[in-house]
């Protein structure tokens, strides 16, 4: 990978990967880290993808601008889960547990990772409920569920029928949750993005376009949380 600095108050540095399947130039901004990605096809033209990143610099400073500072997930920290938000506390257990508005986890064996745990868990119950129901209504059957911390993209489904997802959907609001699930169930039927695809999705979850406006919008604070350092 190559660098190179956006000039300006203050400078940006972009970090330039070529692409064998890269088709177009295009931009990332980590909702993390702020990291600046320009990808580019194998044979793009490096001054040519650069006149493209003066182009969009005011939105890449806006995304900056609003980028959520990282919190690391500890003893007094208030988590998003599943619609409602818990405290970690860590307690005389042996496993994490949710218990009203705390969620406990062993006293002295890394508060965020055991935390990460407890909200994986959810997120592969919520997720296999909601991806059962939508296939119920499609009458199919799904494959394996899997779940990934994945950066470009909250779910996956492949030909074989088997989804991933990201199971940081737990710290979202639970019809962020539900619209990704009916999102990836809708590819059993049509495994492309057309209208007719979107019109399976609608079928499913008649109001998804507020949800899936959410994700595109605060999607990246999902990865404010660090659970592990």
């Amino acid at each position: 990978m190559a660098q190179a600095v956006l000039p300006g108050n203050p400078p940006i540095d972009i970090t330039l990967r070529r692409s064998p399947r890269a088709r177009r130039i295009s931009l990332r901004v980590s909702g993390l880290d702020g990291k600046v990605t320009l990808t580019l096809p194998r044979r793009g033209n490096e001054a040519e993808a650069m006149g493209f990143v003066r182009q969009k610099e005011d939105w890449i400073r806006r995304q900056l601008a609003r980028r959520p500072g990282g919190v690391v997930v500890a003893p007094g920290v208030a988590l998003p889960l599943l619609g409602r938000e818990v405290t970690v506390e860590e307690a005389r257990v042996r496993a994490p547990r949710l218990e009203g508005a705390r969620l406990l986890v062993p006293m002295g064996q890394g508060a965020g990772a055991r935390a990460e745990a407890l909200v994986k868990a959810e997120a592969r119950r919520a997720l296999l409920a909601a991806s059962e129901r939508y296939g119920a209504a499609l009458g199919r059957r799904h494959g394996k569920l899997t779940l990934r911390d994945t950066r470009s993209r909250w779910g996956s489904c492949s030909s074989a029928g088997d989804l991933m997802f990201s199971w940081r959907l737990a710290l979202a609001p639970p019809e962020v949750l539900d619209y990704v699930a009916a999102h990836e169930v809708a590819h059993l039927e049509r495994m492309d993005h057309s209208p007719a695809f979107w019109a399976v999705v609608a079928r499913l979850m008649p109001g998804y376009a507020a949800p899936r406006a959410w994700l595109r919008r605060e999607g990246a604070s999902l990865h404010r949380w660090i659970f592990r350092e």
